[in-house]
């Protein structure tokens, strides 16, 4: 019985939405994903955290947009025609996170994944929850909800009011 349930755990078929950042290829959890859209005016707030772009106008409601290159202490890159904005919800807040291109909707069996390895999975990135392993490529899966500390969610929540 035993086996049976740890066979099915490896053959779940995770569904995530992968994008890149610089030359690597990272990916989220299709079910975080609210929408795409192409990058738009952002407009800038005072005293707001280095990686907080600023906040846009998305059907009325203001959200707070965050440079994931920025966040993830990657060398800064003007953006260009394939930016886009990944707004997801976290703790009932809509968040835009922006990324240098979208690629694809990827479907992979979880068994293809591993725990990232030790050197890259300590405190500072408690938010990389895998390695998936493609035939050409590694993609690093990432849990947006923990990509910000408690004390950044409730500081970008006051960058948006």
């Amino acid at each position: 019985m035993e086996q049976h349930a740890a066979a099915n755990t490896s053959d779940t078929i995770l569904q995530l939405v992968s994008f890149n950042i610089g030359d690597e290829e990272f990916g989220v959890d299709i079910l975080g994903v609210q929408e795409i859209n192409r990058m738009t005016e952002v407009t800038r707030v005072p005293n707001a955290p280095s990686y907080v772009e600023g906040v846009i106008n998305l059907r009325g409601k203001v959200i707070p947009v965050i440079d994931l290159r920025k966040r993830l202490m990657m060398n800064a890159r003007g953006h260009d025609q394939d930016t886009r904005i990944i707004v997801v919800e976290i703790e009932n807040k809509v968040i835009g996170f922006v990324v240098d291109k979208v690629n694809e909707v990827l479907r992979i069996p979880q068994s293809v994944t591993e725990a990232p390895p030790s050197m890259v999975s300590g405190i500072k990135s408690d938010y990389i929850t895998a390695i998936g392993k493609l035939t050409d490529r590694l993609i690093i899966l990432l849990d947006l909800d923990k990509i910000l500390s408690d004390d950044e969610k409730a500081q970008i929540s006051q960058t948006a009011a």
